[in-house]
């Protein structure tokens, strides 16, 4: 159940190129999260909100090119250090590729924050739900799931896993 907050610039990007963008930014959200982005399960719990910043100001002044920020929210357990580092660069790479050329090609011109929403305090479906109740509903098995959410948690916290 990965989110993504996309804060683009009104008008950086062509109408294609942003649509373009959206698709590639969920199928790295889904894979960086560690799951399947050809699941439809998954894929319909992936959702990107595309923010309009009508004027970005660096230094107190607006911005001459534009500038982005992305928010990637996922439930705890879900990053570690290599998957965030994966996102980080792929959003970067994408959108600076989604530009075309329109600007320099400016990685610092793209902040990309990766969260882990805290277990117990993620809500969805009128109801808050644990990483083993969404890893059930992906899995399409609410034992895998709970199952699945057992073995992050004790890699985490640096107890033996169970073969299974």
């Amino acid at each position: 159940m990965p989110q993504l907050d996309a804060y683009i610039p009104a008008g950086a990007l062509t109408a294609d190129a942003e649509r373009d963008l959206v698709a590639n930014l969920t199928d790295l959200l889904i894979r960086h999260e560690g799951a399947d982005p050809t699941n439809p399960t998954v894929r319909s719990i992936a959702w990107v909100f595309v923010h309009r910043a009508h004027t970005v100001y660096v230094g107190g002044a607006p911005a001459e090119v534009p500038r982005y920020r992305f928010v990637a929210s996922v439930p705890e357990g879900q990053f570690n250090e290599e998957r965030r580092q994966a996102m980080t660069e792929g959003i970067t790479e994408a959108v600076l590729d989604a530009e075309g050329g329109a600007h320099p090609r400016d990685p610092m011109r793209v902040w990309v924050f990766t969260l882990e929403v805290p277990e117990g305090t993620w809500g969805g479906g009128g109801r808050v739900v644990g990483l083993g109740d969404i890893a059930g509903l992906a899995l399409g098995d609410a034992e895998a799931g709970r199952e699945y959410a057992e073995r992050v948690f004790a890699e985490r916290r640096g107890e033996p896993v169970a073969a299974g």
